[in-house]
């Protein structure tokens, strides 16, 4: 079970080009929630794109973090992919994943981090 110092992020709302948290009124437009903490996610450290989509590397920090679940967001009008290659690794690894149209995602992040899963998100607020 998290401790509050090492919970993630709770998710205030989601709309087109934001996300915002809770905690100390931050926002992104598009972001890494894991464990302790949360970032802006910066599609060109990995070279990302809306197609072929979400890569093994996007997800790492997020593992490397604690996540055990990890929820990946496709943009408000499900644009973004996520690699098959992605979603193999996180099967091996035993990860829960849970891949949703961004409002949806925001939902089920914030229920599987109100019950103190140790839970992570990539969350991508446009298309």
């Amino acid at each position: 079970m998290s401790t509050t110092a090492d919970a993630s992020p709770r998710i205030a709302n989601v709309s087109w080009g934001t996300l915002q948290l809770e905690e100390r009124d931050r926002a992104f437009k598009d972001a890494k929630l894991y464990p302790g903490g949360a970032r802006a996610w910066d599609w060109n450290e990995t070279g990302t794109s809306h197609t072929p989509g979400i890569q093994p590397a996007d997800v790492q920090e997020l593992l490397d973090n604690g996540a055990e679940v990890v929820v990946l967001a496709r943009g408000m009008n499900e644009r973004l992919q996520v690699k098959p290659e992605t979603l193999r690794m996180l099967d091996d690894q035993g990860v829960e994943t849970h891949v949703l149209q961004t409002e949806k995602a925001v939902e089920r992040y914030n229920e599987l981090q109100g019950n103190d899963e140790p839970v992570g998100g990539l969350f991508h607020s446009t298309c």
